[in-house]
């Protein structure tokens, strides 16, 4: 009798909405494979609401990929899987600091070793940084990226801004009279159970070439061509502002609290400013270079890494 394939799921979540696309991404496989779960856990846990000064303060080392500590990861980091699901959110456009720390980490560069990899993304709408961050540990790692599912809030970019900090400040993600519930839409994540079907084909055939493709089929990453143009202009804003706050200190120092309120209070009015901005940037860059905004468009929605 053959041995059902074995999956092992990575993942960090606050809120509980990752684990609730994974188990639906996985439930059409229960029987069918073997899975075990390894849930990231900080040394020092990240509170859930936030304060906000705290929330703003944790964006230089996360940007800067200088992650605070996990503990130590309970699976063996020399057992076989035929696939690891890294399952992840982006935070400030970067992987979240747990997740960094698990790809920096020499346990987990030795658990990913040789791994058939698949990355689950829950977000906002805009990962691309944080996924080419997540190729290039994955690829020093010596592990193969065969497949990315990509699940974001289809609100407008704007309307999103607005619940998501609700939800991160208060806790309240639930809709109101002028807003609309905070995160992945529901529908989003229970249809999320289609992508079961090829990871299943690849898992039995262990065939990997074609899983990718057979991903994008299913919608497994949409991308409008203006998020790239608006997240190339905020990770360099994040960048600068990631290397002028922590010059004056580490995480939570108080010498450095000035420079977040700063950040914190560009931040916002930037966002409202830059949306519109980016948004008729890229029609101008779709009529005139619209051969190159397509391609990187085709680029992100890959799995390689250049």
């Amino acid at each position: 009798m053959n041995e059902r394939p074995r999956i092992l799921v990575v993942y960090y979540t606050q809120t509980g909405q990752l684990k609730r696309v994974i188990d639906h991404v996985l439930a059409p496989l229960e029987g069918k494979a073997d899975i075990t779960f390894e849930q990231l856990v900080p040394v020092t846990p990240f509170p859930f609401p936030w304060g906000k000064q705290q929330f703003y303060d944790t964006m230089p080392e996360t940007v800067q990929l200088t992650p605070r500590a996990i503990q130590p990861l309970k699976v063996d980091v020399n057992a076989h899987f035929d696939l690891v699901i890294l399952a992840y959110q982006p935070w400030f456009l970067s992987p979240s600091q747990p997740t960094a720390a698990f790809l920096q980490s020499d346990a987990g560069r030795q658990l990913l070793k040789g791994k058939n990899v698949v990355t689950l993304l829950g977000s906002r709408n805009m990962w691309l940084n944080a996924q080419e961050k997540v190729k290039g540990y994955l690829q020093q790692a010596g592990a193969q990226l065969v497949g990315n599912i990509v699940l974001v809030d289809k609100s407008p970019n704007l309307i999103s801004v607005i619940t998501i900090l609700r939800w991160a400040f208060k806790g309240k993600k639930e809709a109101t009279r002028f807003l609309p519930q905070a995160g992945i839409q529901e529908n989003e994540i229970i249809t999320s159970n289609r992508f079961a079907a090829p990871l299943e084909k690849a898992l039995l055939q262990q065939q990997w070439n074609d899983l990718h493709p057979q991903l994008l089929a299913l919608d497994a990453v949409e991308l409008k061509p203006n998020l790239v143009v608006l997240e190339a202009k905020g990770i360099r804003a994040f960048r600068f502002w990631a290397k002028f706050i922590s010059a004056k200190g580490g995480p939570g120092a108080a010498s450095r609290q000035g420079r977040v309120s700063m950040y914190r209070g560009l931040l916002l009015a930037g966002i409202f400013v830059l949306t519109p901005i980016s948004l008729i940037t890229s029609i101008i860059k779709l009529n005139l270079k619209k051969n190159q905004l397509r391609r990187e468009v085709e680029y992100y929605k890959g799995i390689s890494l250049r």
